[in-house]
């Protein structure tokens, strides 16, 4: 499990006596695939899966996300096109350095283009996009207001 997903499993603990992990995989757009999820997996090294893993984790708060299909694949890099909400393009580079900044339009890398690297897509966005922040905030929020009302009923 990543930090961030660690950091809302604890959030949603506070909230139920009965916490269960799996019950994170129940939220809108959080979905946890042990076999595709993060860089704790040492031994996986197809980034192309892990760049799909990333995708689906965010999409939900994001206009557009995918893994290119111009750019190539490999074992250690993939390419992931995203817009936000705001309507900016960007080409992040995928590693396991991390996520990074490589364009700013689909498909494009710029070699003189030097951003930093996220360790997560939580954060790279969170960076990027207000409206990700804030779409997120929302997604948690409306997880902790359900799992309120469950426990009053």
């Amino acid at each position: 499990m990543s930090l961030y997903r660690h950091v809302l499993y604890l959030l949603l603990c506070r909230m139920e006596t009965d916490c269960n992990p799996m019950e994170l995989s129940s939220m809108s757009g959080f979905e946890e695939d042990a076999e595709l999820n993060g860089f704790e997996e040492a031994d996986m090294k197809d980034m192309k899966l892990e760049a799909e893993a990333v995708v689906n984790d965010v999409l939900f708060a994001v206009n557009n996300m995918f893994v290119s299909k111009n750019l190539r694949c490999a074992d250690d890099v993939a390419y992931i096109n995203v817009e936000t909400r705001e309507r900016n393009r960007y080409c992040l580079e995928l590693t396991e350095a991390g996520l990074r900044v490589v364009g700013y339009a689909f498909d494009q890398v710029d070699d003189h283009l030097h951003s930093p690297y996220h360790e997560t897509v939580y954060s790279l966005l969170d960076t990027l996009s207000p409206a990700y922040r804030e779409a997120f905030g929302n997604a948690l929020l409306q997880r902790l207001e359900a799992l309120k009302r469950d426990g009053q009923s």
